[in-house]
Order: C-alpha cells, then sequence, then structure tokens
C-alpha cells in the first residue's frame, strides 16, 4: 500500500523555501527571498490551513508574484538609493575641511584635517604663508603626493560667493 505523499508536503514546502533562501544569498537580488517568503506564507500556509495540494501550489504562485512584482522594486530602490558613490583614499581629501596645527615657513607647514589625519601642506597660489596661522580652519585643495595644497577657509567661501 502507498503512503499518502500529499501528507508530507510541507517538508517539501520547507525544502523548497530554504534552497530559494540559499540560491538569493548567491545572488542578492531578492527575486528568490520574494519567491521563498511566498513558498512560506502561501504553501506552507495553506498546508497547515489543511488545503489541498493544488490550492497550496496556487496560493505558493499567487503571493510570489505578488511579492516580486510589489515589494521587490521597492526594496531594490531602497538599496540602491542608499548605497551612493562613497569617496574613498586622496579623493576623499579633496575639500576636507582641517586645521593649521604648525607655523608655515618657506611655504610649508603642517595641518590637522578634521578626518584625524595630520598632513605636510603648502598653501595655495596667491595666498601668503603669513595668512596660515596656526589654528586657522582650512579646506584641501589638492593633493600632490604626500603633500596637501590648502586654503584657508574664509578665502574659499569668498571666492565662491564671487562667482556664485
Amino acid at each position: 500500500m502507498m503512503p499518502d505523499l500529499t501528507a508530507y508536503l510541507w517538508i517539501v514546502w520547507l525544502v523548497l523555501a530554504l534552497l530559494f533562501v540559499i540560491v538569493e544569498l548567491l545572488t542578492l537580488e531578492f527575486t528568490f527571498l520574494m519567491l521563498a517568503a511566498g513558498t512560506l506564507v502561501g504553501g506552507l500556509g495553506v498546508n497547515l490551513l489543511g488545503g489541498p495540494w493544488w490550492l497550496q501550489v496556487a496560493a505558493a504562485a499567487a503571493m510570489s508574484a505578488l511579492l516580486l512584482f510589489t515589494i521587490r522594486p521597492l526594496l531594490l530602490r531602497a538599496l540602491r538609493r542608499s548605497s551612493g558613490d562613497a569617496k574613498t583614499n586622496v579623493d576623499a581629501l579633496y575639500g576636507a575641511g582641517g586645521r593649521v596645527v604648525a607655523p608655515f615657513v618657506d611655504g610649508a607647514g603642517s595641518v590637522k584635517l578634521d578626518n584625524g589625519e595630520t598632513w605636510t601642506a603648502r598653501p595655495v597660489a596667491g595666498v601668503p604663508d603669513s595668512g596660515l596661522a596656526p589654528g586657522t580652519r582650512v579646506i584641501v585643495a589638492a593633493v600632490r603626493g604626500a603633500t596637501v595644497d590648502v586654503a584657508p577657509a574664509s578665502t574659499l567661501h569668498e571666492r565662491e560667493a564671487d562667482h556664485g
């Protein structure tokens, strides 16, 4: 005598959901996550409520489709919105603020940037050494090797106001 395999259909729904989650971890596109959720909510849910196998399959398909076309686009949009291009390394230094920590002598001094790093610095063209006394707020205008070119923050704001 053959056992009624529909009595064990709940195991099939769990295994299918687990497989979908594993594939989702490899793809990271939320497609298989929506299929897994549809499988659990639709297929396993109807199974636990005592529905026939064809209703379980239909509920799983309908729930998966609903999630794929409603929730997935929202998740993808939120994910892409929050992952802006973050500047790193030297690119992150352009426009960074800081303070002069050592007086400028013969065109070279020392500044501590807002990120905590201390750099050898030179004033940008047109800024005298005397305009960069210790404690002066500066902005990084350029990076040249291990040296940054800086300008007083007030000078840059004045230039932007003149051009703006």
